[in-house]
């Protein structure tokens, strides 16, 4: 059994989704709800509760995720917005839109074909408050202290160091802001053989952690008020969830937590 590295993963799913960027062809294989995820945890842009026929089909057509966290965020006018893993925009666009042209909106990605990507449809949606920052979400280009509410879909999954990304959010946001996220979690931890599958890890299967791992993880980083609810079952709060062992079930959970105002 081969472990991996976090270069190795951070390589491979660079690798992916620029692939998927480069061919504009998100449709083939490309979103976390592939494989063995697809049945409980995603039905393609049918995922938003809010209006995305604005969007450009360029837009809509690289959304890559599992769940609506812009309706999650609660998003009011005036606020900063950061998105973990932006990928072509989709969500980004769709905060903009939010917090008006009195907010900003800033989305991170570490692929550098994804960047260029968004930028294309940025000039397409023309909403000056979205900028996009080439980086890792393990240690952003962000000041500390100056996101309002952070978003993300279907990405912490892939990280291999999902505590230096929940501690990086801590560092960025306000005191009493807010972190709003969809993601890939599990019922149960995938075995090392299981992980060490690299194509699995970058389809946003492998690499998802146990919900109680998962919440050890936020609560280190100092957040308060953390829920964890499954998508397909909302009415369940899960952050209190002791670890089922194996085998895994994955699904697409809904994520919030608050950076406290006395830290």
């Amino acid at each position: 059994m081969t472990t991996l590295t976090q270069e190795q993963v951070h390589e491979e799913v660079k690798a992916r989704y620029a692939r998927i960027a480069d061919e504009s062809q998100p449709q083939v294989s490309s979103s976390c709800c592939d494989g063995d995820t697809s049945a409980s945890c995603c039905d393609s842009i049918s995922l938003y509760d809010i209006d995305t026929a604005w969007l450009p089909n360029d837009v809509t057509g690289l959304s890559l995720g599992c769940g609506d966290p812009i309706t999650l965020a609660e998003l009011q006018p005036g606020q900063t917005v950061l998105d973990l893993g932006s990928g072509g925009g989709i969500d980004c666009f769709m905060a903009a839109r939010q917090v008006g042209e009195s907010g900003n909106v800033i989305g991170v990605d570490m692929t550098a074909a994804m960047i260029q990507k968004a930028n294309q449809n940025k000039a397409k949606v023309d909403l000056p408050n979205v900028e996009f920052r080439l980086g890792q979400i393990e240690d952003l280009p962000v000041d500390s202290d100056s996101i309002d509410v952070i978003i993300s879909n279907c990405v912490i999954n892939l990280s291999p160091d999902k505590t230096t990304v929940f501690r990086e959010t801590y560092r960025v946001l306000k005191p009493g802001g807010r972190l709003a996220v969809s993601d890939i979690v599990t019922l149960g931890r995938f075995t090392p053989q299981e992980r060490a599958d690299m194509n699995a890890w970058a389809e946003c299967i492998t690499g998802a952690e146990d919900v109680a791992d998962y919440v050890a993880a936020i609560k280190a980083a100092g957040f308060r008020d953390i829920s964890v609810r499954d998508k397909g079952n909302p009415d369940v709060e899960l952050s209190g969830t002791v670890s089922m062992g194996t085998p895994a079930r994955a699904f697409s959970a809904r994520v919030t937590a608050v950076k406290p105002h006395n830290q």
